[in-house]
């Protein structure tokens, strides 16, 4: 069990790895290929310890769905947020009520909450602060609910019904 376990992690390794060598040569000449694939398996060889825990269960169908569901609605909600903050930066009276709110999640697996606080970081208006455990510190440009509850349904909760299953 635990050399397919290793398998199947350096394979998954291999794969990704691939993947982004192919996005950014941009190119499917055939002496790129060899080389992309050449440079994934020796890199896999070496960093497939770190690179997952799942290995090749990590790209069953339901979470490459919504993988590709996330990327589109992340882009949305920070196109949406940049235009709120514009707005609050534009307007005469500047409607503002900074503050500091502490969120909980409901996700377990580490390298998922690191992609929703830097969801939430990357989306204007948030900035994650700190993150102890299962508690999210965000400065948020304008708090609607200063509860957990509150402030976890406006900024966290968004994110994570993507990332609980791709992650999770």
């Amino acid at each position: 069990m635990e050399e397919a376990s290793r398998i199947s992690r350096y394979l998954y390794t291999v794969i990704v790895l691939f993947v982004i060598w192919l996005f950014l040569t941009s190119s499917l000449d055939p002496q790129e290929l060899i080389i992309g694939a050449l440079f994934s398996l020796i890199v896999a060889a070496l960093t497939y310890e770190v690179f997952t825990e799942k290995g090749l269960a990590n790209l069953h169908p339901k979470r490459i769905v919504y993988a590709a569901a996330y990327v589109p609605y992340f882009l949305w909600a920070m196109i949406m947020a940049n235009l709120d903050v514009a707005y609050r930066v534009l307007h005469p009276k500047r409607p503002i009520n900074p503050g500091i709110v502490e969120c909980k999640t409901v996700l377990k697996n580490n390298v998922g909450k690191l992609t929703l606080a830097n969801s939430i970081t990357l989306t204007p208006g948030t900035i994650t602060l700190d993150v102890k455990g299962d508690r999210y510190f965000i400065h948020w440009i304008d708090v609607k609910d200063a509860t957990v509850e509150g402030a976890s349904e406006n900024i966290t909760k968004p994110f994570e019904k993507f990332l609980k299953v791709i992650f999770e």
